[in-house]
């Protein structure tokens, strides 16, 4: 399937939580980080529940089961029950239960999220690689994980079994800043065995079928605060996706993204689901959006105006993917996010 090339951020004359039947929400850096809600995260996503939007939450991170990520939102004043949450832990469960015979054992390396969540498929979470497991399943496994299980794993891949990871996200932020992910945990085992595994969680197919399976979305959104996971994941489902600044992602790397990594929506936080978003418009060889002018120079991105920071953006995202094609934009926007102060 062909797609185009995606050369500026969209415009909605609606209110995004109006436009879309279903957001869905990634966790960490776009509701909440380090356990904290994230600065306009609670009344956000209140206003656009009222109005009709439903919320569901889709993580990566398969530590927490779906009810312990459920009363952790409740608690922080965002009310959700399990059936709203969706983890990469469910996702790779089902990845693993169409392959191996029901009942199978299952080595886990991981956390209780993904040992909930392969019981749910009739599989047994075994321990050790002596435990006669038929695949191997890897997951996050918070800062505690033990460095021997590891071990259990690359024995059991050594040995030729079937390898899975929930995801392979190398990095997740955190209230102390940014730690090392599952993909990390992933590539020890790779080291070792030289395997590779098979991989459900975002940007893959298989949580985007897990989602919209467990959600019937019919036209929804994917917010996120990630370009290689959560605005891929959309890119590959064909859905429309909403990058928020809450997370990892900066102006430069947003700048210089290639196609599957260009959000349909560019907003600071998640008031943006509140809001149209602006149009960016084509004039006298740049992009204008509110009150910024960007142009693609010799070798640098140049902005010129005054306004609303998350409109030059806009308007830079347009000077450097037009510039850029189906390439990553390389042009030099130090001074130009400068001005901005993203």
């Amino acid at each position: 399937m062909s797609r185009s090339v995606r050369t500026r951020p969209e415009a909605s004359g609606q209110a995004l939580s109006e436009a879309y039947d279903t957001a869905l929400l990634d966790l960490d850096g776009v509701v909440y980080a380090g356990g904290e809600a994230i600065a306009h995260a609670v009344p956000s996503l209140a206003t656009a529940r009222d109005g009709g939007m439903r919320l569901a939450y889709v993580t990566n991170n398969a530590l927490r089961t779906p009810d312990a990520v459920a009363a952790h939102l409740t608690e922080l004043g965002i009310p959700a029950e399990a059936g709203d949450v969706i983890t990469s832990a469910q996702a790779v469960a089902r990845l693993v239960a169409e392959q191996v015979p029901q009942g199978s054992r299952v080595l886990v390396v991981g956390g209780e999220g993904l040992r909930v969540a392969l019981r749910e498929r009739g599989l047994e979470p075994v321990e050790s690689a002596d435990d006669e497991p038929v695949a191997v399943v890897q997951g996050y496994g918070g800062p505690e994980l033990a460095w021997g299980r590891f071990a259990e794993a690359s024995y059991a891949v050594a040995r030729g079994l079937p390898w899975f990871a929930s995801n392979t996200d190398l990095t997740i932020p955190s209230g102390r800043g940014i730690a090392p992910g599952n993909g990390a945990a992933v590539e020890v085992v790779r080291i070792a065995t030289g395997a590779e595994p098979q991989v459900a969680g975002k940007p893959l197919p298989p949580m985007h079928r897990e989602t919209i399976l467990r959600t019937g979305a019919e036209r929804p959104l994917v917010v996120g605060d990630r370009l290689d996971t959560d605005i891929e994941g959309a890119f590959n489902g064909g859905v429309d996706s909403l990058l928020v600044l809450t997370g990892v992602t900066d102006g430069a790397q947003l700048l210089a993204a290639p196609p599957q990594h260009r959000p349909t929506y560019v907003d600071a936080d998640l008031r943006g689901l509140l809001t149209g978003q602006p149009e960016v418009v084509a004039v006298d060889g740049g992009f204008r959006c509110g009150g910024w002018m960007a142009t693609a120079g010799t070798g640098r991105l140049e902005l010129d105006g005054d306004g609303e920071a998350v409109d030059g953006l806009r308007a830079l995202c347009a000077a450097a993917w037009t510039s850029a094609g189906e390439e990553a934009c390389g042009l030099d926007a130090g001074k130009a996010l400068a001005r901005l102060g993203v």
